[in-house]
């Protein structure tokens, strides 16, 4: 039996790691680009600006699409700009705009839109920043 009373010593040692790394968060360098990793969220995130389509409601009830970016994103959700409001836990939607190609049958013309929910919001300047969680998760 290991000292936190688990009869198993898997246990006993998953628990160990876990309790060490409980308040844990890691910044890696990798290619030029920073992950970081927290107990507290369910997947890394990766700083990496993505130009996105987002297609909402603003306060007013007004339906937009604005051409904006990622500042981080992670499989289950993405820190993005807007200069529009949008409220907590409204639903917006994604798309990641296709590269122009020469009639390519390789390269879609365009991707599924991804749909997420706003969680959080912070003002930088005139910009507004918008923390989001994918409905569902990015593979």
């Amino acid at each position: 039996m290991c000292p936190l009373g688990i009869p198993d010593a898997y246990a006993c040692t998953s628990s160990l790691v876990l309790k060490q790394r409980e308040h844990l968060e890691i910044g890696i360098l990798k290619k030029s680009q920073l992950v970081e990793i927290s107990t507290t969220r369910r997947s890394p995130r990766i700083r990496l600006q993505v130009p996105v389509f987002l297609r909402a409601d603003d306060v007013s009830g007004a339906e937009f699409i604005e051409l904006t970016k990622t500042l981080n994103i992670s499989s289950t959700g993405a820190c993005i700009t807007s200069v529009h409001i949008l409220r907590p836990e409204q639903i917006v939607h994604l798309t990641i705009p296709a590269p122009a190609t020469a009639s390519s049958s390789l390269v879609p013309s365009e991707t599924p839109p991804i749909t997420a929910r706003v969680l959080r919001q912070e003002s930088a300047g005139h910009m507004r920043l918008f923390g989001l969680e994918f409905l569902s998760p990015i593979e």
